[in-house]
C-alpha cells in the first residue's frame, strides 16, 4: 500500500466537488450523546478537504483540521478561509501537535482506518480533556442495495487497483478495541448522493484504490462506467445510497 498520507494529493479537485457531506443529524448526535456545544474544541483528524470540518464550523465549533497531505490541507484552508475559527495543522493523527488536554472532542471522517491505531489512541488520549470524546464517520457506500450499485461495486472490484486492500471495512474489528471494553457506541443515518456523469466519474476517482488517467485501464473503466450510467441513469441522474455511520466513545484510562 502508498504512502496514505500521499494517496489523495492527485485526487483532491475531484475530493472537493464530489465526496459526499455528512447529514447533520450527526452533528445533532453528538450533541446528544458527546456534549457537543457551541463552545466545544474539535480536533478533526485526517481532516482531509475539510468536508466535515465545515459541519462543526457551521455549528460555531472551533476546530483544528489535523491532516499531513499538504494538498488536501490547502483545499480545506481554501474552503473554509470565511470561518476564522478554523485552524489548519500541519500534523496526523499520531503527531497532532496539539497541546495536551486541549480538546472536547476528537473526530475522523473518512480516515481512520489510514491510522496508526495505537499510536493515535495515545495521541487522543494525550489531547482530550478528561471528559472528551471520539467519535469516528464514515460515508458507507452501499454495495447492493439496487442494481446500479451492484454494477458499480462490479466494476470497482474489477478495476481498482487495491481495492479490496483499502476498504475501510477491514478495520471494523478494530473499532471495539480501539476504544475499549464497554466503551463504544454506534448510530447510522441515511445519506444520498444525486449524481450526473460528470458527478458520478468524478466520485468513483476521487478514490484512491481507482485508476488515473494515463493507467493503461483508465479508459476501459471509464467506457464501462458509461455503460453502467445509461443503463441505469433516470432523469439523467443516478443515485449512490450511503449509510452514514458513527462510532463514537470515551477512551479508557485517560491520564
Amino acid at each position: 500500500m502508498s504512502d496514505p498520507t500521499r494517496r489523495f494529493s492527485s485526487r483532491v479537485d475531484n475530493y472537493v466537488k464530489y465526496r459526499p457531506g455528512y447529514p447533520r443529524e450527526v452533528i445533532k448526535l453528538l450533541a446528544a450523546e458527546c456534549g457537543l456545544t457551541r463552545t466545544a474544541v474539535v480536533a478533526d483528524v485526517g481532516s482531509g478537504t475539510g468536508i466535515f470540518s465545515e459541519l462543526l464550523l457551521q455549528n460555531g465549533n472551533r476546530v483544528y483540521g489535523v491532516e499531513p497531505n499538504q494538498a488536501m490541507r490547502e483545499a480545506a484552508e481554501r474552503l473554509l478561509q470565511d470561518y476564522p475559527v478554523f485552524n489548519s495543522i500541519v500534523g496526523a493523527a499520531e503527531r497532532t501537535t496539539l497541546a495536551d488536554h486541549s480538546v472536547d472532542l476528537v473526530t475522523a471522517g473518512q480516515a481512520f482506518h489510514w491510522f496508526d491505531q495505537a499510536k493515535a489512541r495515545q495521541e487522543f488520549r494525550r489531547i482530550l480533556r478528561r471528559d472528551g470524546w471520539v467519535a469516528l464517520i464514515w460515508n458507507e457506500r452501499r454495495l447492493d442495495s439496487s442494481e446500479f450499485l451492484r454494477a458499480l461495486e462490479a466494476l470497482l472490484v474489477s478495476f481498482g487497483t487495491d481495492y479490496e486492500q483499502v476498504r475501510h471495512e477491514n478495520v471494523y474489528e478494530d473499532i471495539a478495541a480501539f476504544f475499549g471494553a464497554n466503551a463504544l457506541n454506534t448510530a447510522t443515518f441515511e445519506n444520498l448522493q444525486h449524481l450526473d456523469f460528470r458527478g458520478l466519474e468524478g466520485r468513483i476517482c476521487s478514490a484512491s484504490y481507482c485508476p488515473e488517467p494515463g493507467h493503461p485501464r483508465f479508459e476501459l473503466m471509464l467506457e464501462s462506467l458509461r455503460t453502467i450510467f445509461r443503463t441505469y441513469a433516470k432523469d439523467g441522474k443516478v443515485t449512490i445510497e450511503y449509510d452514514t455511520k458513527v462510532y463514537y466513545g470515551q477512551l479508557n484510562n485517560l491520564s
